[in-house]
């Protein structure tokens, strides 16, 4: 992603070298809190960029936090609170050096799914339900990742994680478009909305003073993206609103951002009553679920941009955190953002320092400056977001990918599409879907081939790719490039059958080079057992090379073994042949005498 990367990009991860070469790692308390390791490895450099980053990202998680409370069913005051403890939370025990935790739109419908109908219009019980779904999402997680359940995230393949970024950039660029262009839509779905704001401008909506001072923002970011020493963002920011209040365009329809509500978050337990526990506990299940698999796209994302490495157990184990932080400091369920954390890597930012400045900042403004803000423009907020989802846009791989492989690629446009479509969730479980159908249709029919020598080749090949390999009389070696498991199971019957019949002498040994074969289960031991029985009734016998222990294990526990018989199972194919040709001396000599032999 060349167009997101920062001009000085974020430090690798300290001693990961080290550490994947054996070297000592944290014990103790100290393995779970990954932001105490960043700290001890901390460097002054670092600081200014933190600092000004997070100072950036504090313009977006004001606004950006209130909006998502509102969206949730709760006062946006409680947006601000669900910012300030979660980013401090995330900032000790979260892996990733620059992921931004806070309220999301993906989580949003959620939330308000439980709290509306619970709530009866009580704001105080809305928040005390969107609590209690923070705190059942931080346990569940926490407990995710203490049982190392993280491996889940290995099925977001790059092509996925790409689709997926695409996705999520183009519905952020399009949800922002109308606010640049300073009106509003009334649409859900990122197809309704695009049709929406063709309407708004061919009907003359636009404010031509908000775009200018939009449009201005943007191009200012743009250009300014690429400077070591500037920070962009926040200079575009400050003065698109220091031009609004200077010149008071927002008596021209420039909206801003007004004032801020004051108070700072306490600490109190969510009471709710015995009715609300199944539907808050779905409820915190369905948010669990949905958090860690938005968060865990952009911390992989992100940890290869900035070649770190992140635990995805302990992922969760931060996630978790910092949901609880939430649900116990008058909170809701939050989830990584797909538009903040791109605004702090565009930034500068270098470590999780990023997160608490954000946080700190919030709290000051509410405490000492609630008014601060009060004459930021909504379009510039509109710009600042439009910058960073361009910045999330993939093209460059996935040019590679598609000439290399084709199907990723279409992989990767699907779950695109079904982001935009479908939304977030549906749309990265549609790809994991076809990934998955992908992998069994590849095990389901794999590739099988009969070897034979080669001229001047060591070793045994293909005799399709080879037509002058020579095999060997009455012995066929059989090669099965799979785990044989219940999808592929009569196919492997099929095959072996195929290539028995396809022998151009007598077959006395069928001998299946297994090496690829690394996990056989019940349906495929019994095809195997079946096999033998068709062998064993034509006078020939079954044989294995190169099996690995633990299917011969598997093989040892379903019995089929024993019955086979521990001397069928050879090492090498050259042990099998050997064997073979010891078993059958006539035939051995005729091999031997044959002309172009190299045994």
């Amino acid at each position: 992603m060349s167009e997101s990367r920062p001009a000085s990009p974020a430090p690798p991860e300290p001693g990961r070298l080290a550490a994947r070469r054996g070297a000592a790692q944290p014990t103790g308390y100290l393995k779970w809190l990954p932001g105490l390791q960043t700290l001890r490895h901390y460097e002054l450099a670092w600081l200014r960029h933190d600092i000004a980053a997070g100072l950036v990202l504090t313009t977006m998680l004001v606004p950006v936090g209130i909006a998502y409370a509102v969206a949730s069913g709760v006062p946006g005051i409680y947006g601000l609170y669900a910012t300030i403890i979660p980013l401090l939370a995330y900032a000790l025990f979260g892996p990733s050096r620059i992921l931004v935790l806070g309220p999301d739109s993906s989580l949003a419908a959620l939330i308000l799914a439980v709290v509306l109908p619970l709530s009866g219009g009580d704001p105080l019980r809305a928040v005390a339900l969107a609590s209690m779904m923070a705190v059942v999402s931080g346990v569940l997680c926490i407990l995710a990742g203490v049982a190392r359940l993280g491996f889940v995230t290995e099925l977001l393949s790059k092509p996925i994680r790409y689709g997926y970024m695409n996705g999520i950039a183009l519905t952020v660029l399009i949800s922002q478009l109308p606010k640049l262009f300073g009106f509003s839509v009334d649409a859900d779905d990122p197809l309704h909305k695009v049709w929406a704001f063709v309407q708004a401008l061919l009907a003359g909506k636009t404010n031509a003073v908000a775009l200018m001072v939009g449009g201005g923002t943007l191009v200012l970011i743009m250009l300014l993206k690429r400077s070591k020493r500037l920070p962009g963002v926040l200079i575009a920011v400050i003065g698109a609103t220091v031009l609004v209040a200077t010149l008071g365009l927002d008596n021209y329809g420039v909206s801003v951002l007004g004032s801020l509500p004051q108070g700072l978050p306490a600490f109190a337990i969510p009471w709710i009553t015995p009715a609300d526990v199944v539907p808050v506990l779905m409820g915190g299940f369905a948010v669990a679920i949905v958090s860690f698999a938005d968060t865990s796209v952009l911390s992989r994302t992100y940890a290869e941009k900035t070649a770190s490495h992140v635990d995805p157990n302990q992922e969760m184990v931060g996630l978790g955190a910092a949901n609880l932080a939430a649900g116990f400091f008058q909170g809701f369920p939050i989830s990584s953002s797909s538009s903040r954390t791109p605004v702090a890597e565009a930034a500068g930012a270098r470590t999780q320092l990023t997160s608490v400045v954000g946080a700190l900042a919030v709290a000051l403004l509410l405490l000492l400056a609630p008014n601060l803000l009060q004459y930021l423009p909504n379009t510039a907020l509109a710009a600042v977001v439009i910058a960073a989802a361009i910045g999330l846009f993939e093209f460059a791989d996935l040019q590679r990918i598609y000439r290399i492989q084709r199907w990723e690629f279409w992989l990767s446009i699907v779950c695109c599409i079904g982001v935009v479509v479908l939304g977030a969730i549906p749309g990265i479980g549609l790809a994991i879907l076809l990934a998955v159908i992908e992998f069994l249709w590849d095990g389901w029919r794999p590739d099988s081939a009969v070897l034979g020598r080669v001229k001047g080749i060591n070793g045994y090949h293909d005799i399709l790719r080879y037509p002058d390999a020579r095999q060997i009389p009455g012995l066929v070696l059989f090669r099965w490039a799979a785990p044989l498991f219940f999808a592929n199971a009569e196919w492997f019957h099929e095959r072996a059958l195929d290539a028995v019949a396809a022998s151009p002498t007598p077959v006395r040994w069928l001998v299946v080079t297994a090496e690829p074969v690394t996990s056989v289960d019940v349906t495929a031991a019994d095809i195997v057992a079946k096999l033998d029985e068709t062998l064993q009734a034509a006078g020939i016998e079954l044989c294995f090379a190169e099996m690995k222990d633990p299917v011969q294990d598997k093989l040892k526990r379903f019995g089929l073994f024993s019955r086979l018989g521990a001397e069928v199972f050879f090492p090498t194919i050259g042990e099998a042949v050997n064997t073979y040709l010891r078993t059958y001396p006539e035939v051995a000599a005729q091999w031997r005498a044959s002309k172009g032999s190299s045994q």
